[in-house]
């Protein structure tokens, strides 16, 4: 896909973008107040009609959430919403669509894309000089409005003076204001609500008697909504209870010892979007991107600024429901149907997981992969259609939890040892707080609607409802498996590695 970058691209690059098969996309700039998003969206969409993409290809209709956006969504026209904000919002959208299907009695696809309690992990064998290159783009570019932005630096305590005074005297250099110049490092924030809260934060924070340390506002920044970048030392991630989305970074240090402890704790927010790692030892690269759980990983670089064909971008849990945007499986989901002949999006004979290395820079490795998602909820009508969900679930390597129906025990029964090991009945009660990832349905519209409705009530990760009727299961239908699966994408700096690095661990 072809990127279109700033507001005054030319019309005539997006066209021939398009009648080269490219995608085209024009990316609004950051920094603009609030009041300026419809004229600046109208612009861009005029880019767009003057490259010749149809008038019913993309429409504007500027509005606050609560009054255009509910109504849009709502609206029985809308077969398929693409969501970037809030987890909040994401989980209004997700129960008001749960109250109908479309004409051929599917669920309404929703592909939110959400916010993180982004976090990067620094051992003592990191290049300070690299870390703190990469955390301040990674944090106050753009203000830190960006869902991919760090907010929560963890450095291993042997180091931690030397990185922090390292990062506080390089974030006294940044300028704030204006964003229009290019001396500006760091423009406003949205709006004065967003000032405001942010600035609640950074005050109580101050009042708990944390270490807080900012940049120095000049005189314009008086008007305007802008927040100084902000660093604040805290005790543990747990003190975080919502993501802070402007410039400031939260600080904890950490023991050697306590690395695995640490990864709980960033797993533990329950967010899943970006993470990053700093070390120039090959195992714990391995060891800490295979425990966290994030849809973008990043190895001594920068977390923010993912690229179109090659990051692609979206997390898990907290933070989004998948697909990845620019990834495979993107397009798909928003499919109600699959003309013959379209290639298949991933290979479903190929074991799990599966890896894609995608283009890059020199000196950059990037990395697409799947994985199951780990359990997957199935209610069977028939039992044909437990045979279809639990065929699903072993291709993609999933746990399969059955409602107990005559259906799930029939085939239960037909298990052997170690199959059994991978399947089980989830009761009633314990549908609305048990530990699963996707959801695999068998039945009537009625029936189905009432359980998408149930889902969407759940806390924690949104999760879509994959339905088909024992009609057309019958007529050789078949569960998508891709929606049963976790995407991942690893960026690494190999540039920035340098050195014998296993001397280190020598004694």
């Amino acid at each position: 896909t072809g990127i279109v970058a700033g507001l005054y691209c030319d019309p005539e690059a997006v066209a021939a973008m398009i009648a080269a098969g490219q995608g085209a996309q024009v990316e609004l700039p950051v920094g603009k107040p609030a009041e300026q998003t419809p004229l600046i969206a109208a612009q861009a969409v005029a880019i767009l009609r003057a490259a010749g993409v149809p008038a019913g290809a993309v429409q504007l209709l500027p509005g606050r959430g609560e009054t255009v956006g509910a109504q849009l969504v709502a609206s029985p026209g809308v077969r398929g919403v693409m969501f970037t904000g809030s987890t909040d919002v994401a989980r209004i959208i997700a129960r008001t669509l749960a109250d109908r299907l479309d004409d051929d009695g599917h669920t309404i696809p929703l592909i939110a894309e959400t916010g993180g309690q982004n976090a990067m992990v620094v051992d003592s064998s990191a290049l300070s000089e690299q870390v703190v290159f990469d955390v301040l783009s990674s944090a106050f570019d753009s203000a830190g409005q960006r869902c991919s932005a760090l907010r929560v630096l963890c450095v291993q305590e042997d180091n931690a003076d030397h990185v922090l005074t390292m990062l506080r005297g390089a974030m006294r250099e940044l300028s704030v204001g204006n964003p229009d110049r290019l001396s500006v490092d760091v423009g406003p924030v949205i709006d004065t609500e967003a000032r405001n809260g942010i600035q609640r934060h950074i005050d109580a924070m101050r009042t708990a008697g944390h270490r807080v340390d900012q940049v120095e506002l000049n005189g314009e920044c008086r008007h305007g909504t802008f927040v100084a970048p902000t660093i604040i030392e805290i005790d543990h991630i747990s003190e975080l209870t919502r993501e802070v989305f402007g410039p400031v970074l939260h600080v904890v240090r950490y023991a050697r010892d306590e690395l695995d402890a640490l990864l709980d704790a960033i797993n533990g927010t329950g967010y899943g979007l970006t993470f990053g790692v700093h070390t120039r030892i090959d195992e714990t690269i391995a060891h800490v991107t295979g425990q966290v759980h994030a849809g973008n990983v990043y190895v001594n670089r920068n977390i923010v600024g993912a690229v179109v064909g090659v990051q692609p971008f979206g997390g898990e849990c907290l933070s989004g429901t998948g697909p990845k945007a620019g990834g495979p499986l993107y397009m798909y989901r928003l499919l109600g149907t699959r003309p013959e002949g379209l290639p298949p999006a991933l290979d479903a004979a190929a074991p799990l997981p599966q890896r894609i290395a995608l283009p890059g820079p020199t000196g950059e490795t990037n990395t697409y992969m799947v994985e199951p998602r780990g359990a997957v909820y199935c209610v069977a009508a028939t039992e044909a259609g437990a045979r279809a969900q639990w065929a699903a679930a072993r291709l993609t390597g999933n746990h399969a939890w059955f409602a107990d129906t005559p259906a799930a025990q029939a085939l239960l029964a037909t298990l052997d040892a170690e199959q059994q090991g991978q399947a089980g009945i989830l009761a009633d009660a314990e549908v609305d707080q048990a530990d699963y990832h996707a959801v695999l349905f068998e039945g009537d519209g009625d029936t189905l609607r009432a359980l998408n409705q149930r889902i969407a009530q759940r806390p924690g990760a949104i999760l879509a409802v994959h339905g088909l009727t024992s009609d057309a299961l019958a007529a050789g239908a078949a569960y998508v498996p891709e929606r049963l699966l976790t995407e991942r994408s690893i960026s690494v700096n190999t540039a920035a590695a340098g050195g014998n690095a296993s001397l280190m661990t020598i004694g």
